[in-house]
């Protein structure tokens, strides 16, 4: 035989399928004693050397994490929230340090995506990042609970269990934009975003934003929120509304940044200056943030960290080891448009 045998060779000369090879080498209880006994002759008489891809698959060791991204619409055609770019290059870096490599892919290349990826021992575990509708959401990570996947989201709460979830204090978050805004005397304020358990972490911002304005002896009007997903369309359209019904307002709090982004350019065409009318406050930090104008004034995330936890919980996870909740405290960066 010319060049180093293969499993299909050993397939051949033993007359079964290149799967029985795969399992009698592996000694599996699905293949008979005399099989076991036959490829595991003719593996040697072959001088046959388990390669190692092959061998970590049949230990479920691929050396290999899954990061599954949420399609999210976005103006430049990626499908990719400009939020989670910065994360991407924390966890490959974190991936690379471990010695693991990192497959990406949308979470919409199939029905039942995490049998492409864990169940098919193509990835260790996986790392989800954005989910859409939360409570779309739930029956799918129910799902990798039960078939025991290894794997961690950013933002969501899963099932109430804190070693699936690394994810900012939102409600910090809402807090610290609450304060800024106080203490600028704009106690005037829209929220522009989706304060319901379809968006928890929207919620989470909205609830720590209000309860911090109540604890100030100042209730937020109902009249001056508009719902908004995480696109600058959305927010401007969103804050066109406002104007549009004659709701006066002298701050806005957005749920993200590509929100506030959209309600600037919505303030502006209606003649209302930031931040001298209006103080305007978004969420992420994401890098086009001090570049718009004004600059925005944002509540951070930490992305670098972010990452890190994201694949350090979820190779404790494989390894069987506790995690700890996670949550990430966040910061205040403020710029032109709140001051």
């Amino acid at each position: 035989m010319k060049g180093k045998a293969t499993s299909f060779d050993i397939a051949h000369y033993a007359g079964v399928s290149q799967s029985t090879v795969s399992r009698a080498l592996r000694n599996s209880p699905l293949v008979n004693e005399e099989t076991r006994r036959r490829v595991h002759d003719i593996a040697k008489q072959l001088n046959y050397k388990v390669d190692k891809n092959a061998s970590n698959l049949r230990t479920q060791q691929s050396s290999t994490l899954a990061l599954l991204l949420f399609e999210d619409p976005t103006a430049d055609g990626s499908q990719i929230n400009p939020f989670f770019l910065a994360m991407l290059g924390s966890i490959t870096r974190a991936c690379a340090t471990e010695g693991y490599d990192l497959l990406v892919s949308f979470q919409s290349t199939s029905a039942d995506w995490q049998a492409d990826y864990e169940d098919s021992h193509r990835a260790d575990g996986i790392i989800l990042l954005g989910y859409g509708d939360y409570i779309d959401y739930q029956a799918k990570f129910s799902s990798l609970i039960e078939q025991n996947t290894k794997f961690v989201c950013w933002g969501a709460s899963v099932d109430n269990r804190s070693d699936l979830t690394v994810s900012c204090d939102n409600y910090g978050g809402g807090e610290l934009a609450a304060t800024h805004l106080l203490k600028a005397s704009r106690k005037d304020c829209a929220f522009i975003g989706d304060a319901s358990e379809h968006s928890p972490e929207f919620f989470a911002r909205y609830q720590g934003f209000k309860d911090e304005f109540n604890r100030h002896g100042i209730s937020l009007s109902e009249r001056k929120m508009a719902n908004a997903i995480s696109t600058e369309e959305s927010g401007y359209h969103a804050t066109r509304s406002l104007i549009a019904n004659n709701i006066h307002f002298n701050s806005l709090f957005a749920a993200s940044d590509l929100i506030a982004i959209g309600a600037i350019r919505a303030l502006k065409e209606a003649g209302i200056k930031v931040p001298e009318d209006v103080h305007v406050v978004g969420f992420d930090n994401i890098a086009v943030a001090s570049y718009v104008n004004p600059p925005l004034t944002t509540v951070q995330q930490d992305t670098t960290l972010a990452g890190q936890m994201l694949v350090g919980n979820l190779l404790k996870l494989i390894r069987g080891e506790v995690v700890e909740n996670t949550l990430l405290p966040p910061s205040l960066i403020i710029r032109g448009s709140s001051f």
